[in-house]
């Protein structure tokens, strides 16, 4: 007989067709119950997997991290239940809202193999705000979903931190976010990551590729290595390459190299350019991406003489063995952003974009007729 004295103890009865749950004190049998009395130790939240006190310490952690971020239009900091950001009364004519959501696909699980979390979050922030320029918006504000198995704080920290220097990086308030704990949906150590975000375009100046006509040049902005996409193909190559060194660096460090974000040197070169098309080359590369932001019968031309893709592409097609048609329509080859002027602007455009410290070039033109992207 367990003693009345005992604390924290629950009697569960079990009766045909249904069950009762007794605590507190000890009671005699009802008529057809059979008691099976145990002792038990009350549940919490941290027993299922679920640490609140760290998700608390954690927010109490980066709170200086977003602080940095800030931009006079939010209203709120994190930890109400959504932020909050004011256009300037009188700032826009005619603002529409751009948004933008994406995530880092499977270069996560490179990073938490490497134990290098610090860049991530710029990876994630780069493939949202990037998307997000290319209709001509400025980024405003961006959230993030951080999901894990078990709540790591050291890790979680590190990662956001991440992803306020990119938010610093391209000039957007990170306002807010989700961190989300859930036992048994996440390998130890694993984590996954979502980014979203919204950013402002007076109508008149959207950048849809609707004005882009034959004769139009397209420059090529470098990209900072293999972005955030075609992971799944890259860590196949790892698992087979012979030689995991590129030029002397381990492959996985220039792996880890955090995708470029273009903000601010796209928007100064659309403050003297007239700017008709851009496109982020992310998953499809050149040859699916370019053509998105072309209208009626209009292809690419891209001179394949015009750039070298680089030592990390070279060594993925020789590692990999991976034809040139399947690099191009899997990796930004070297090219991150494209941008689409009228010929007359493709030099000042090219200055500018060198002056922001861009590496930037005359990638190809825009001729008549469809096909999507032709290499010559």
């Amino acid at each position: 007989m367990v003693s009345r004295s005992q604390t924290n103890l629950y009697y569960i009865c079990t009766r045909v067709g249904a069950a009762e749950t007794i605590s507190g004190n000890e009671r005699a049998p009802a008529n057809g119950i059979n008691p099976l009395i145990m002792t038990v130790k009350p549940l919490t939240y941290k027993d299922a997997g679920v640490d609140i006190d760290a998700g608390n310490a954690l927010v109490d952690r980066i709170r200086p991290l977003v602080g940095r971020t800030m931009r006079p239009e939010v209203l709120t900091g994190i930890g109400g239940f959504g932020g909050l950001f004011a256009l300037p009364p009188g700032k826009y004519e005619e603002p529409v809202l751009v948004a933008g959501s994406d995530g880092v696909g499977t270069k996560l699980k490179l990073a938490q193999q490497m134990q290098r979390h610090h860049t991530i979050g710029i990876d994630l922030v780069a493939m949202c705000v990037n998307d997000v320029l290319v209709q001509g918006a400025e980024p405003l504000f961006f959230l993030d979903y951080f999901a894990c198995g078990r709540l790591d704080t050291d890790i979680a920290e590190s990662v956001i931190a991440g992803i306020a220097a990119g938010c610093e990086q391209a000039g957007a308030a990170l306002i807010g976010g989700e961190t989300a704990e859930m036992p048994d949906m996440y390998a130890e150590g694993d984590y996954d990551l979502a980014g979203f975000c919204v950013g402002v375009v007076e109508r008149q100046g959207l950048v849809d590729g609707s004005a882009i006509a034959p004769g139009d040049v397209i420059i090529g902005i470098r990209s900072s290595g293999a972005h955030s996409n075609g992971y799944s193909l890259i860590r196949k190559v790892l698992e087979v390459a012979e030689n995991r060194n590129i030029d002397g660096t381990p492959a996985e460090e220039l792996l880890l190299e955090p995708t470029k974000i273009y903000v601010k040197p796209v928007l100064q070169l659309m403050q003297s350019v007239k700017v008709k098309g851009l496109a982020h080359i992310t998953g499809g590369g050149l040859t699916e991406n370019i053509p998105r932001i072309l209208h009626g019968e209009l292809h690419a031309e891209i001179a394949v003489d015009s750039w070298q893709q680089g030592a990390l592409f070279d060594w993925l097609t020789v590692s990999g063995r991976i034809a040139i048609d399947e690099m191009r329509r899997t990796f930004n080859c070297g090219v991150g952003m494209v941008v689409v002027v009228d010929a007359a602007d493709a030099g000042a455009a090219i200055a500018a974009l060198a002056e922001s410290g861009e590496s930037a070039w005359r990638l190809g033109e825009i001729r008549d007729g469809a096909g999507g992207v032709a290499y010559v």
